[in-house]
């Protein structure tokens, strides 16, 4: 299965009222439960970076106001934003940062996988909407940008 069809499957998953999903072939193997039915011992599970304040993940559905000149980049999957790809590593980017396309713009972690976005085209990052360590949604708004030649 490839990673857009994993993602995909991840968020019809999370959408749905069911609490277990159980997907097997001859060379995958894929479970998935929702965090309210899982068992999870804090001790076997390091945290990488803090986590989100409870409440803090924005909604899709209200992308932050942007000029005419700039877009938003949202997040492609389910998961938490990283600004860095470690606890203690430089961010990607900054706000006046310009990047080329294919530059890392951040990490979004969803089922202890790290997925760097990267950026599409050229552009000068305008605002970062998202917090580092936030949980995202699926189209959550992370950065206002503006395109540049590049």
């Amino acid at each position: 299965m490839e990673h857009k069809q994993l993602y995909e499957l991840m968020e019809k998953f999370s959408a749905s009222d069911i609490a277990m999903l159980k997907i097997e072939s001859d060379s995958e193997k894929i479970t998935m439960k929702k965090a309210h039915d899982c068992f999870c011992d804090s001790a076997a599970v390091p945290q990488l970076m803090p986590t989100a304040v409870p409440g803090s993940v924005p909604s899709p559905a209200d992308p932050a106001p942007t000029s005419k000149d700039t877009e938003t980049i949202t997040s492609p999957i389910i998961g938490t934003f990283y600004r860095s790809p470690a606890p203690d590593a430089p961010v990607f980017i900054d706000e006046g940062s310009k990047v080329k396309a294919g530059d890392s713009l951040c990490i979004i972690e969803a089922m202890k996988i790290m997925n760097k976005l990267e950026a599409e085209f050229s552009c000068e990052i305008v605002k970062i909407l998202a917090e580092n360590g936030q949980m995202v949604e699926f189209k959550t708004p992370l950065f206002e940008v503006k395109r540049i030649q590049g």
